[in-house]
């Protein structure tokens, strides 16, 4: 899967962090510290993480990802990132 979408609450140093859903590869999930949850009031599970988005976006600049797109929706911050 080559692209990725990152997201936190505008509180950007504390996280959590949101990775991915139930459909992202578990294996890059287990790098990043995420487990399975589902947030009340969604119908979906997401990955969460409790490290901080700069820390996650180190971690997936190591394993070849790069960030493409950056936008504020509300009070959430959203990263999108690409793999070749």
């Amino acid at each position: 899967m080559p692209y990725m979408m990152i997201s936190t609450l505008i509180r950007l140093e504390t996280g959590p962090t949101y990775v991915g859903d139930a459909k992202s590869d578990p294996v890059l999930m287990n790098h990043l510290e995420a487990t399975l949850t589902k947030e009340p009031g969604q119908i979906f599970e997401v990955y969460r993480t409790p490290l901080l988005p700069r820390e996650v976006l180190n971690r997936l600049e190591k394993k070849g990802w790069k960030v493409i797109a950056v936008t504020g929706v509300g009070e959430t911050c959203i990263w999108t990132l690409h793999r070749v």
